[in-house]
Order: C-alpha cells, then sequence, then structure tokens
C-alpha cells in the first residue's frame, strides 16, 4: 500500500512513514488486552498471560518506536525536505485506519491479526536489507545519534539499519510464535 502513495523506490522518508504504521498493530492489541484484563481480572491465571502479551506488545511498539525516531532523526539531519501532507499527515490518516483494522482483525480473529503482522514484518525487513544493499556508501557513513544511549551504538548507517531489519525479523517470529499460540487459548 505504501507503494501506491509513496512509489516503489525506497527512502528514508517512506521508511518513516513504514515505522509510524508498523507501531499501530501492537497498540491495538495493547489496549484491546487492556479491556479484557478489565474483564477478567477475577481469574489471575488468565490475566496474567493477556497482561504478558501486554508487555511483549509495548517492548514491540516501542522498539519501532526507536526507528522510527532515528529514521526521522536521519531525514532532519540530512536535511531532506518532506512534504507535510505526504509525511505527516497522509501516514496519520494510514495509521488511524491501520489501527481500526487492526484492533477489529484483533477481536474478531486474533490469529489472522498475527498474521497480518507477521507478514508486515517480513516485508520490512526485506526491504531494509534491499536499501542498505543498494546503498553501499552507508557502510562507512558513521551512525551518530541522540538515541544510542536507548537503542544502541552502531559504526555505519548500513549497520543500524541492517539492526532495525533484523528487529524487523525478530518482531516476525513473536506473531508467528503468537499465531501458533492462539490455536491453543
Amino acid at each position: 500500500m505504501l507503494d501506491v502513495f509513496y512509489g516503489r523506490a525506497r527512502s528514508l522518508s517512506k521508511f518513516k512513514v513504514l515505522e509510524l504504521v508498523a507501531r499501530v498493530p501492537y497498540q491495538a492489541w495493547e489496549q484491546t488486552a487492556y479491556v479484557a484484563i478489565t474483564h477478567v481480572h477475577e481469574r489471575g491465571n488468565f490475566s496474567r498471560r493477556i497482561y504478558e502479551r501486554v508487555l511483549q506488545s509495548r517492548a514491540q511498539q516501542d522498539n519501532e518506536q526507536w526507528h522510527l525516531l532515528i529514521i526521522n532523526e536521519q531525514i532532519v539531519n540530512q536535511g531532506q525536505d518532506e512534504s507535510r501532507f505526504m509525511f505527516y499527515w497522509l501516514p496519520q490518516l494510514i495509521a488511524f485506519v491501520f489501527y481500526q483494522f487492526s484492533w477489529l482483525l484483533f477481536v474478531l480473529r486474533p490469529q489472522a491479526s498475527y498474521r497480518l503482522n507477521a507478514d508486515f514484518e517480513d516485508h520490512a525487513e526485506h526491504e531494509y536489507m534491499t536499501m542498505v544493499g543498494e546503498h553501499p556508501e552507508w557502510d562507512t557513513t558513521p551512525f551518530s545519534s541522540q538515541f544510542t544511549a536507548d537503542y544502541g551504538e552502531y559504526v555505519s548507517f548500513a549497520d543500524v539499519l541492517r539492526q532495525i531489519g533484523h528487529d524487523e525479523r525478530v518482531h516476525k517470529l513473536a506473531s508467528e510464535t503468537l499465531i501458533a499460540s492462539a490455536r491453543f487459548a
């Protein structure tokens, strides 16, 4: 869908939008889980399992947030000019619609919501790795960020993007684990 609005070419600005949207399923799962806990709080073990999923979703959501902040910081540092409509308002609209869809899908069929997220994360992982391959100069571009204390220190910009791609794989695998566990819940 992002290709429809932002073209097929890979750019940091397009990846910023991807990261803004990538947080949405985790936010929907977290909110749904809090409502569920409200209704089943007296069932201790079940409530505990729901809360553990909240913590996992929150950690993944926060990880996606670091990706967004790091990519946005690089865009600003490079002085890239972005259309406010295309890179602020449209992403907010996409995220809003995707949140509603993610929430509804999760309520109706959690496995399908996890599968959609696993596919999204798989696509993101491959896109990151492809973009790094398209920019060999990033292997010699030093990485400096105000977020290194939170996300980690990396020698090059390519290294941090590879780590982000790896994070996407971890998120995909976590979603696939949830698919399997949802079958037996």
